[in-house]
């Protein structure tokens, strides 16, 4: 199906009033009742059917959909992104921090939401390294193919997006409803774009672009990870072409200057010229942001590139990123150790998903 026509203004503004039904409604459940979320987060894996069958229905019900494939689920494309993952993980991890992010930050509307999460602020560092994590937990080789570690990181995202949902709406009372429904449907296909299309240009910004059909099975794999995220699956792009015009809307109608953008990058700024232990690099850790968002995106971003380098130097600098790998070869077992290794050294504890908690009285 050629989805080139779902593309328009007219489509576009029905997905920002809408959120996801089903996660919304188990978010109202455990906001009710809390004991649950302590419950959620005490598992350390996808609990088995007949612990799912015990729990309240709506729990249960949300819980039992992780346990079904799309029937559209194309097995060799699925291997292909994973192996392309195994290879280039480490190069991958870099373009969410250098690239994806902070593009995401430029889109002044959906920014409104993330400057409200003073997490996002105050602990970026954290923020990026569960970010990351989440990255690491989907790419597992075999998920999708029989393996379903990955399906309780992908039901609590689904979640604390609808918890960031719900609580912008009952406690930010500054929200302009011109800005549309927090964490919409629009703005979740325009952050999975940035994390698959995205991640491809910046690729070939670095004159490393793996080819179209590792491109095109990188977007499929993003298609079952957004069909688990509640994300509407109809508007998805299924070809490169799709993909570029998907997101040539999305950055027409949104990509703008704000103050929610100008505070997000120059704290993501901050933390990588307070973490990155190259000094060289960290002083031009603007100048490359700047240089994989493009120079609309930096603009409304208020930051520049100052350089003028060869496309494999910037690839050179990245490989002294804070997700630096150690040693020849890369494969996925190492690229996730030595980011919990390195998580740990930084933290002092290794990144974990966890839903938010409610206090109590």
């Amino acid at each position: 199906m050629n989805k080139l026509k779902l593309y328009q203004n007219q489509e576009l503004d029905k997905l920002r009033e809408l959120g996801d039904p089903l996660g919304d409604q188990v978010v109202l459940f455990l906001f009710e009742h809390p004991n649950w979320i302590d419950v959620f987060n005490s598992w350390s894996e996808f609990p088995r059917s007949e612990e799912i069958g015990r729990l309240p229905e709506l729990f249960s019900y949300y819980l039992r959909s992780f346990k079904v494939l799309p029937d559209w689920l194309d097995e060799k494309k699925v291997t292909l992104a994973q192996e392309f993952f195994q290879k280039e993980g480490n190069l991958y991890l870099s373009m969410l921090g250098f690239y994806s992010l902070p593009y995401c930050y430029a889109f002044a509307d959906g920014a409104q939401v993330l400057v409200r999460s003073k997490r996002i602020t105050d602990e970026i560092g954290m923020r990026l390294s569960e970010t990351a994590l989440f990255l690491l937990d989907s790419f597992r080789p075999g998920t999708f193919l029989g393996d379903d570690r990955c399906m309780l990181t992908l039901a609590k995202v689904r979640l604390i997006h609808a918890f960031s949902r719900l609580f912008v709406q009952k406690y930010s009372k500054d929200w302009n409803e011109t800005w549309g429904l927090p964490i919409n449907q629009e703005d979740m296909l325009g952050t999975n774009l940035a994390f698959s299309l995205l991640v491809m240009r910046g690729l070939e910004k670095l004159g490393r672009y793996p080819g179209k059909q590792i491109a095109e099975a990188v977007l499929h794999y993003w298609k079952v990870i957004g069909w688990y995220l509640g994300i509407s699956v109809d508007f998805w792009p299924e070809t490169a072409k799709e993909a570029f015009e998907l997101e040539r809307i999305i950055r027409k109608r949104h990509l703008k200057s704000s103050e929610a953008g100008h505070i997000l990058i120059q704290a993501l700024l901050d933390y990588y010229k307070n973490t990155i232990h190259d000094p060289a690099l960290a002083d031009r850790a603007e100048a490359l942001v700047a240089y994989f968002v493009g120079n609309e995106a930096a603009e409304a971003l208020g930051i520049s590139d100052n350089l003028v380098l060869p496309k494999e130097v910037y690839g050179l600098l990245l490989e002294f990123s804070f997700f630096r790998q150690y040693g020849a070869g890369s494969s996925y077992d190492k690229i996730r150790r030595i980011f919990m290794e390195q998580s740990k050294i930084q933290f002092g504890r290794i990144p974990e998903l966890k839903l938010p908690t409610r206090k109590r009285s």
